[in-house]
């Protein structure tokens, strides 16, 4: 079994687990109701997958760990679907290709919620029947299998983006947009000393779970820095534009530059200009005028570092990144634009940042200049689940800080998101570091 902690202890406690399950997987549901069932079909791109096959994955996980281990006399709801809405688990078996699951038509969105409802049904009397020696091992698989759902539901709302954007009626999947005009905050910067500091999951710090990902704690070396007290936001994405930002090879990594020329990019992704030279964005609220002040999104890890070569910076290492986050004050710590917040976009900021950087945490995953490695001594989980993460772990980058799909309760200081530098369909922005001279 993988070896993270979970906050229940016994079979008595077995009811919050219950809850919590029956929380998240209805969370899931909900994020989907302002989708038709045409909608939820849709697959734009390779790395994005339906809405329906997210809602059967999710259950796969549950079917495929749970209650194969501890159901008495399990059978599947169906066995075509072990190699349907299998992800990249090698372990488990065949997995049907990715690129092709907006193809799988059947089973209808009707049958795949019946599947869910089934499911979490099963998995309920499985968590109260468990007996005292099951129930920490169970908890444990069960939370780790919630911190996944949890994420399907940012990625669900990043992929149904990308595909509604394709459609030239520019449909919104929310309609109240959370914008108001707001005043634009000057950039501070933020110093620290650095030194060898302990970096990665601490459960007295972070709460009771962490993927295997964010372990062992470890000491880390971290020079003198300074942080930039807000996020970059669209009007310097502007200005960086009008200086010839995507037509400055100085500025850009090689394969980044590469990658400008092959796609002719000159806008950030769902940007477009009109003829007066105004700039208009898609979001999950429809196409809506570019706001200056708002945190820049939806930016690939090569944008993300030209855009600080252009401003005199660079980005942050994930190891400065959680440093600063861990000296936020007691009161800002975890604050901040989530899901729950039912806005679906980066919000400006809304007052001047003097003790500390804002936004550290929601509205847009911030990327680092660090590679996705492991840290020193990791090991991954036991079993199938070890598929989890380390495998993942090359040519890739670590962002922080979560955004405004994902859901307050998954995020936490040692997170280590990651993707490869192309990619721009999550809410990912940038914050600006630099060295202390002298």
């Amino acid at each position: 079994m993988p070896s993270f902690q979970t906050a229940f202890p016994n079979a008595a406690a077995s009811s919050p687990l219950a809850l919590r399950f029956e929380h998240v997987r209805a969370q899931t549901v909900q994020l989907v109701k302002p989708l038709s069932a045409e909608d939820c079909q849709l697959q734009s791109m390779p790395d994005a997958s339906p809405a329906k096959w997210h809602l059967a994955h999710l259950t796969w996980f549950f079917e495929t760990f749970v209650l194969e281990r501890y159901e008495a006399r399990f059978k599947p709801f169906d066995a075509s679907f072990r190699v349907l809405f299998n992800s990249y688990y090698n372990g488990v078996g065949d997995k049907y290709p990715r690129p092709q699951r907006g193809l799988i038509s059947r089973p209808s969105l009707k049958e795949v919620l019946a599947y869910r409802a089934q499911v979490d049904a099963r998995v309920q009397g499985v968590i109260s029947r468990a007996d005292e020696a099951d129930h920490a091992a169970l908890a444990q698989l069960i939370s780790l299998g919630l911190q996944h759902e949890q994420q399907h539901q940012e990625l669900l709302l990043t992929d149904i983006q990308h595909a509604l954007s394709f459609n030239p009626q520019r449909p919104a999947y929310a309609r109240h947009w959370p914008l108001a005009s707001t005043a634009p905050q000057p950039l501070r910067w933020h110093g620290y000393e650095g030194g060898l500091v302990a970096h990665g999951f601490d459960a007295e710090l972070d709460g009771a779970f962490a993927f295997d990902n964010e372990t062992p704690r470890h000491p880390a070396y971290v020079a003198p820095f300074e942080l930039a007290s807000r996020l970059v936001t669209n009007g310097e994405m502007i200005e960086f534009m009008a200086d010839g930002g995507y037509r400055r090879p100085e500025l850009w990594l090689s394969m980044g530059w590469d990658w400008v020329q092959a796609g002719q990019r000159q806008l950030p992704l769902y940007w477009q200009e009109d003829d007066a030279g105004s700039y208009r964005h898609f979001t999950l609220q429809g196409l809506q005028d570019v706001d200056p002040n708002t945190p820049a999104c939806h930016l690939s890890y090569f944008e993300a570092d030209a855009l600080a070569r252009w401003a005199g910076a660079r980005l942050p290492t994930e190891f400065e990144w959680e440093l600063a986050a861990r000296r936020l004050p007691a009161s800002s710590a975890k604050p901040g634009n989530f899901v729950e917040t039912g806005a679906y976009h980066p919000l400006p900021q809304q007052h001047a940042s003097r003790e500390s950087p804002a936004q550290m945490f929601g509205d847009v995953w911030e990327w680092t200049q660090s590679n996705y490695n492991p840290y020193p001594g990791y090991q991954p989980w036991e079993g199938l689940v070890g598929e989890y993460n380390g495998k993942f772990m090359c040519n890739q980058f670590v962002l922080r800080g979560g955004s405004c799909a994902t859901p307050q309760s998954h995020v936490r200081a040692s997170y280590r998101n990651f993707f490869p530098p192309d990619a721009q369909w999550q809410f990912s922005g940038v914050r600006l570091a630099r060295n202390v001279q002298g």
